[in-house]
Order: C-alpha cells, then structure tokens, then sequence
C-alpha cells in the first residue's frame, strides 16, 4: 500500500511538473523549479527541528567511521538524470517508448540491487518468482503505454542536438536512467537507516538539484532564461510531492527491498495516472489498455512478492 502511494504522488508530481515545463518551454527547467522548492521545504523543516538536525550529524559521524560511503549520499543525481532524460527525450522517441526503457531499467537493476544487497535491506536471491513479476511488469507497463495518447506537446520540443542523434543512444538514456532510480532508492534507503528518511530527503534534493543546474545552464546558453514564470500557485507544488514519495521510499525500502518498491510504486503510478484521467483529463480518453495494463502489474507485485523477504547482513 504504501508503494502504492508513493507511485501515485510520482503520477501526481508527473502531472504538475509537466504543466510547468509546458509553461515554461521546458521540462529540464520545470524540474529545477520542482527540486528548488522541495529542498526549500525540507531546508526549513531542518532549521526548525533540532532532532533532524541532530540526524545530519548521525549521517556525518557515519560517513567519519566508514558506516556510510560519500557516494551513497549521491543517489539525487539519479533523479536528476531521470528528469533530465525525460526532458530531451520524450519528445523525439515518444512516452511509450520512454516509460517502457526506464521501467525495464529500473526492474533489471532492482534484481541487481536486491542481489547485491546494496540496500537497507540485505540481500535478496535471484528467484523465478521474482524475475518472473519484473517481466509481467514490463509487459503490463508496454500495453498501458500503448493505450495512452503518444503525442507530445510541442512546447517541449527536444534541443536540436537530440532530434538528430541515433535512436539507440536515445533509448539508452532512458534504460541508463531507469537503472539510476533502482539505485537511488538503494543509496538512500542506507542514508535513511542511518540519520532518518528526511535526512536522506535533503540528501538527495541537494545533489539532483546540483546536477539539473548544470544540465540547464548547458541547455540555456543559447536561449537564455525565461521572460516570465506563471503565476497558478498550483503549478510549484511538485517539490512538496516530491518531498513526500521520496522520504515515504526511504523508509518502505527497508521492508519491502528494491524490486518491490519499485513494482508497488509502478503500480501505484498507473492506477493514479487512471483516476487523474478521469478526474482532471487532458483530452484523452480512458483506453481499455491502458486498464488492463494497471491490472497486469498489480498482478506482478502478487507474483514478485511470493519470494522470501531480504535478508538483512
């Protein structure tokens, strides 16, 4: 249930942060907006809170004795890989493809992930149960992207430099970041175990903050910064979401392991993603597809969770 509901605020934080981006010209830059504000949100949070404090200098203790490594407090630049892959590429390659290459990253990598024990939870085995769900999954998630409308707005036209590369490096990029996410939710489930889930929160926005300025400051040389922002207050509240879901995962993937939470919130995103299209359309229809392909991985997660639960080291 609750990779459930970290899956519906993906869907949820999708929705608003694409209205930006389409305000805006641009997704990468929607993004920056999104993790500025949300590490505004946990910046505050800290300030006012001494026990958070005091677990930022569990975090740095750790990191002095060799508990934790500096690389697991990176696991924020996977997310700003994925926005940032999301951003250049959909509008060349189209949703379907992209959604579907980022999922099969994430469920390969997550098997990894879970093997290797790189989590909070320990390892997990290799199991057909298991291998078997991340495959339904994939399948379910290719029929509900192919029941979902493949226009892309022109607003977030790619730069031309992306139009014009070859096909397998702009499905690659998607699979890269795809893999990245399993990772991230690895790294900083470890943060979490150790100075709580918020502490990971700031963690992580800090440093996707830090890579989606540098990957804007590429994009904009050229075009320079936009004349204007939006004024709808709704439209900035994709950092809060993202405050939410990524603190709630720190804390599931220590229960559940990586594959699970990745299946759970996949499954969660799809079914958000339904409601919202019957609630707050944007000109498609409810496709039968896209039904079935919801269904399909809540039948994965059934599948996938009939194997042993992590064993912690």
């Amino acid at each position: 249930m609750l990779g459930g509901a970290i899956g519906a605020g993906v869907a949820v934080q999708a929705r608003v942060n694409g209205a930006l981006g389409e305000r805006l010209h641009d997704g990468v830059g929607a993004a920056v907006v999104s993790f500025g504000t949300g590490l505004l949100l946990v910046g505050v949070i800290f300030l006012v809170s001494g026990r958070l404090r005091a677990g930022l200098g569990q975090v740095r203790e750790a990191l002095a004795d060799g508990t934790l490594r500096w690389w697991q407090l990176l696991g924020g630049l996977c997310g700003a890989l994925f926005v940032a892959c999301q951003g250049l590429t959909v509008a060349t390659i189209g949703v379907t493809a992209f959604t579907v290459s980022v999922v099969a990253g994430q469920l390969v990598s997550s098997l990894v992930v879970d093997r290797l024990g790189i989590g909070p939870g320990g390892r997990t085995a290799v199991t057909a149960w298991r291998v078997g769900g991340a495959l339904l999954a994939s399948a379910a998630v290719l029929l509900a992207a192919l029941g979902r409308p493949r226009g892309v707005s022109e607003s977030l036209a790619a730069p031309a430099f992306f139009r014009d590369a070859p096909p397998a490096v702009l499905i690659a990029l998607p699979i890269l970041a795809g893999v990245g996410v399993a990772w991230q939710q690895a790294v900083n489930g470890r943060v979490g175990a150790v100075g709580g889930p918020l502490s990971a929160t700031l963690a992580n926005f800090v440093t996707g903050l830090a890579g989606l300025l540098a990957v804007e400051a590429l994009l904009r040389i050229h075009s320079g910064l936009p004349s204007e922002l939006p004024s709808a207050p709704w439209l900035y509240l994709g950092g809060a979401i993202g405050v939410f879901f990524i603190a709630l995962a720190v804390l599931v993937v220590r229960w559940i392991g990586v594959l699970l939470l990745a299946l759970t919130s996949v499954a969660g995103q799809l079914l958000a993603a339904l409601v919202l299209d019957v609630l707050a359309p944007t000109g498609s229809t409810l496709a039968p597809m896209a039904v079935a392909g919801c269904v399909l991985t809540f039948a994965a997660v059934a599948l996938a969770a009939r194997s042993p639960r992590p064993n912690p080291r």
